[in-house]
């Protein structure tokens, strides 16, 4: 978490290759990265996306893949938690968007509540539910996990 109580959350893509990588673009050495692509998404305390930059280092086309890293600005006041990778896959489907970065994008809100989790402690929640209940198997506020672990928020 920074200072301001925004939090940072950098997805990156990098494909590398053991063996020369013939393309049509050229040939790519071996340890040459084809993609290095990579997406910093900056969230308030509401997981709304306050800042966001993609970028792309590496890609097989230069000159062209590169240049739709702009577009992912669109993203800016998007909340991670409500209908994010809809949005994501509607606004970047096909040629309205680079695959590489759009797939990477879906990873962010999971990453998103994982870090923020570990600045949360059960003690931080008061009266409300740990905002990570109920969002994967484990934490099912009807399962042992919760029963053991939050046992307040535990339903039978």
């Amino acid at each position: 978490m920074r200072d301001d109580g925004l939090v940072d959350i950098e997805a990156r893509l990098t494909d590398v290759k053991s063996r020369d990588y013939p393309l049509a673009s050229g040939l790519r050495k071996a340890g040459e990265p084809i993609h290095d692509l990579r997406v910093c998404v900056t969230i308030d305390d509401a997981f709304t996306i306050v800042a966001i930059n993609a970028s792309a280092d590496a890609v097989p086309y230069p000159g062209a893949c590169e240049a739709i890293a702009p577009a992912y600005g669109q993203l800016l006041g998007l909340n991670l938690l409500r209908g994010f990778r809809a949005e994501v896959k509607a606004l970047f489907a096909g040629v309205a968007g680079c695959s590489h970065l759009t797939e990477l994008l879906g990873a962010v809100p999971t990453a998103a509540i994982q870090t923020v989790a570990s600045f949360r402690s059960a003690a931080d929640e008061g009266d409300t539910k740990p905002f990570q209940l109920d969002r994967c198997h484990a934490l099912e506020t009807r399962g042992e996990t919760v029963r053991r672990f939050y046992p307040r928020w535990y339903r039978r």
